[in-house]
């Protein structure tokens, strides 16, 4: 008996407005009762439209990580983790999910082909952007090695060229104790995780089903990076 077919995945035709208008009121509006009252606009413009573009954006990159199959994907709840936190306001000011690799742990201490952020801040990009310290030793490990170390370069200097930003949740002011400063690759072993953000989004995708191919584009020229990171993820 055959397969059933996979369902087609939701279709993506745009988040509610270019400028995440509803984020900047909900930063003003940090109450309950508020955004009680609008979650309905919170879901159909925002939540829905995520959930539709990563998938739809999963479907597309299948076939680009063969090695590195891909897992469902996942998209950040709107409510804020106050328990240790000074400030207390229940809600995020923006929308946040991304596609990890299939048995990845879920959260930022893995590779992901893409992550996707908007609201009051925007933010779209791939790779490794928080290191547990096991992580992080592999890492310089490897930028260190000649052979792989040559081969990252490579690929950061292709990134770059292309208008990529390299980015980490940290970095040192100096390179690691006993490495020579003017090592080739010092500013790499500077950094404590390693992602790019893709070049800039223009305002008018957000509204718009090319999203998803300028999405698609920009993972698929950012997979060397994520593939390297994942080689040292095991």
């Amino acid at each position: 008996m055959a397969k059933s077919a996979r369902a087609e995945p939701p279709r993506f035709d745009g988040f509610a407005d270019r400028n995440g208008k509803f984020f900047g009121v909900l930063a003003r509006n940090q109450r309950r009762e508020w955004f009680a009252m609008h979650k309905e606009e919170y879901e159909e413009g925002w939540l829905t439209p995520m959930k539709a573009l990563l998938a739809e954006v999963r479907t597309r990159l299948e076939p680009l990580y063969d090695h590195d199959p891909l897992a469902e994907p996942k998209v950040f709840r709107i409510h804020r983790d106050v328990r240790f936190s000074k400030d207390k306001s229940p809600y995020k000011t923006h929308i946040g999910g991304y596609v990890p690799l299939a048995g990845a742990a879920r959260g930022p201490n893995q590779p992901v082909p893409v992550y996707v952020q908007l609201g009051t801040e925007t933010f779209v990009g791939a790779g490794h952007y928080m290191m547990e310290p096991a992580q992080l030793a592999r890492f310089r490990e490897a930028v260190l090695d000649d052979a792989q170390g040559k081969t990252l370069a490579r690929i950061v200097a292709t990134l770059e060229k292309a208008k990529f930003r390299l980015v980490s949740y940290d970095a040192l002011k100096k390179v690691p104790r006993g490495i020579d400063p003017a090592h080739p690759r010092a500013e790499l072993l500077k950094r404590k995780s390693l992602a790019v953000e893709f070049p800039t989004l223009p305002k008018r995708l957000v509204t718009s089903r090319k999203f998803v191919d300028w999405l698609v584009d920009r993972v698929d020229q950012s997979r060397p990076l994520v593939e390297w990171l994942a080689e040292l993820s095991g």
